[in-house]
C-alpha cells in the first residue's frame, strides 16, 4: 500500500485536474451555446437554397452553370476533412480521420494508389493524424476555424470550386461532425461537387417543382446562386463541425470530473486506510515498549 505522503500528493493533483476539467466543461457549454444558435440560424437558409436547387437543376442548359451538375470520369479527389484545433473532446477527431480514411480506401482506392487523392485539411488535429498515414494533406486553410465567419469560410469555398470548375478535381467530398445536440454528433460525409439530384432531393424539405420567374434572367441569376449555395454548405459544414466540437468537449470533460470524483473517493478511503494501520502500529509499537519495561 503505497505511503500516506504518496497518497496526499495524488489527491492534490486529481483535486487540481478535477478543477481543470469542470473549468474546461463551462466553457466549453458557454462556447457551445453561441455555437448551436448560428448552426440553426444557419441551417433553414441552407436548406431553402438547397431546395430552389433541386427544382431549377433540370432546367440548367448553360454550359457553365452545367459544369456544377455534371459527373464526369473521377481521376482526381478532393476530400474536405473538418476537425478541430484541440483535443481533450473524445473521438471527434479520430472520427473525421477514420471516416475521411474510408471514404478513400471504399470509393477512391485506385486514385489514392495512383496518388491522385488531395485532403483539404480545416483543423489542425486531423492534419496531423492524416500526414501520419501518408496521405496528401493541403494546409492552406488549416488554421481557419480559429477565426470561423462568412467572409473567411467562403474564401475557402472559392479554392474549392474554382478547383473545380478547373477541373484539377473531378469529384469534391466533405467530411464532418453534424450537431444534433450537445451529447450527440453525426458523422456524414457528402459529395459537394459535382451536385447530385439525390442530395438536393434528400436536403431539400419538398422536392415539388415549382415555378419561378426570373428577374432580370435565369443565366444572371443561378450565376450567382449555385456558387452562394455550394459556398453555404461549405460554411454551413463548419459551423456545424463547430457546434459539435464543443459539444463533444463538454461531455468529454463532464465525464473525466465524475471520474476524477471517483478516484478522490478511492484515494481518500486508501488514505483512511494507511493512516488507521500507521496509528494502529504506532499503539502496537508503545504497549510492546511499555510491556518490555515491565518485565
Amino acid at each position: 500500500m503505497a505511503n500516506q505522503k504518496e497518497i496526499r500528493a495524488r489527491i492534490a493533483s486529481t483535486i487540481s485536474t478535477q478543477q481543470i476539467t469542470k473549468a474546461m466543461k463551462l466553457v466549453s457549454a458557454t462556447k457551445l451555446r453561441r455555437a448551436s444558435e448560428a448552426i440553426m440560424r444557419m441551417r433553414p437558409y441552407a436548406l431553402k437554397l438547397q431546395g430552389i436547387m433541386a427544382n431549377l437543376q433540370d432546367s440548367v442548359d448553360d454550359d457553365q452553370l452545367a459544369g456544377y451538375f455534371k459527373e464526369r470520369e473521377v481521376k482526381r479527389v478532393l476530400i474536405v476533412a473538418i476537425s478541430s484545433d484541440r483535443g481533450l473532446c473524445g473521438a471527434f477527431n479520430a472520427n473525421v480521420v477514420k471516416r475521411t480514411v474510408a471514404v478513400v480506401q471504399s470509393k477512391y482506392a485506385e486514385q489514392h494508389k495512383a496518388g491522385k487523392v488531395d485532403v483539404l485539411i480545416i483543423g489542425k488535429k486531423a492534419g496531423e493524424m492524416l500526414r501520419k498515414l501518408g496521405y496528401t494533406t493541403d494546409l492552406r486553410f488549416v488554421s481557419l476555424l480559429q477565426n470561423l465567419d462568412a467572409e473567411n469560410a467562403f474564401e475557402a469555398a472559392d479554392y474549392v470550386l474554382q478547383a473545380f470548375q478547373s477541373q484539377q478535381y473531378d469529384r469534391v467530398e466533405v467530411v464532418f461532425n453534424q450537431f444534433k445536440n450537445a451529447a450527440t454528433q453525426i458523422l456524414k460525409n457528402e459529395v459537394l461537387l459535382p451536385i447530385l439530384q439525390e442530395d438536393l432531393t434528400s436536403g431539400s424539405k419538398s422536392a415539388q417543382m415549382n415555378d419561378y420567374i426570373f428577374e432580370p434572367g435565369k443565366i444572371e441569376i443561378l450565376q450567382e446562386l449555385i456558387p452562394r449555395s455550394l459556398k453555404t454548405q461549405i460554411y454551413r459544414a463548419m459551423l456545424d463541425s463547430v457546434a459539435s466540437e464543443h459539444g463533444a468537449r463538454m461531455v468529454s470533460m463532464d465525464k473525466a470530473t465524475e471520474n476524477a470524483g471517483e478516484l478522490l473517493k478511492a484515494l481518500r478511503l486508501a488514505y483512511n486506510q494507511a493512516r488507521q494501520a500507521a496509528i494502529t502500529n504506532e499503539i502496537s509499537e508503545i504497549v510492546g515498549g511499555a510491556a518490555a519495561l515491565e518485565g
